[in-house]
C-alpha cells in the first residue's frame, strides 16, 4: 500500500489563492502528515475525477479522496470536504462538525457562493503554487 493509498487526498484548485491558502492552513495544521495534494489541474486529478464520473474541469470544487487504490475508495466534495478535513485536524478544529447540523443544501450553496467569487477575493495565480521542499512528498502531482 503506498501513502497515498493510507492518507486522505485533497484536491484543489492550484491556481486559487483561497485553496492555496487552504492547502497551507492544512500543512501547518496537520501534525501528524496524514494529507496527501494533488490539484485539480494534474493529471492525477483527472484521472481520479473521471474514475468517479464527475467533471475534472470543474475547478469550484474542492474534494478529500478517502482510501485511494482501495475497494472502498470515496470522494467528498464542497462542504462535506471543508467539515472532513478540519475533523481531522482534530483539536480544536473537530469542532467544525457541529456543521453537519445544517442542511448538506444549505451548506453546499454558502460553498458555491464563496467557489463563484474566490478569484476576485483571494487571488488567481499564473501557476500552481509549489511547495516548501519539505511538504513536496505529499504532494502527488509534482
Amino acid at each position: 500500500m503506498s501513502q497515498a493509498e493510507s492518507n486522505p487526498i485533497v484536491l484543489y484548485d492550484g491556481v486559487c489563492g483561497l485553496c492555496n491558502r487552504l492547502v497551507q492552513f492544512l500543512l501547518k495544521r496537520d501534525t501528524h502528515d496524514r494529507f496527501r495534494f494533488a490539484s485539480l489541474q494534474s493529471n492525477f486529478a483527472n484521472d481520479l475525477l473521471t474514475h468517479h464520473r464527475f467533471d475534472p474541469h470543474d475547478l469550484d470544487t474542492v474534494y478529500v479522496v478517502n482510501d485511494y487504490g482501495q475497494p472502498n475508495q470515496s470522494l467528498l466534495a464542497r462542504s462535506d470536504a471543508i467539515l472532513y478535513m478540519l475533523a481531522q485536524l482534530g483539536g480544536p478544529w473537530r469542532l467544525a462538525g457541529i456543521g453537519r447540523v445544517l442542511p448538506k443544501v444549505f451548506r453546499d450553496a454558502v460553498y458555491k457562493v464563496v467557489a463563484r467569487n474566490r478569484y476576485r477575493v483571494f487571488g488567481k495565480h499564473e501557476a500552481c503554487m509549489l511547495p516548501e521542499p519539505r511538504h513536496r512528498a505529499r504532494f502527488l502531482d509534482i
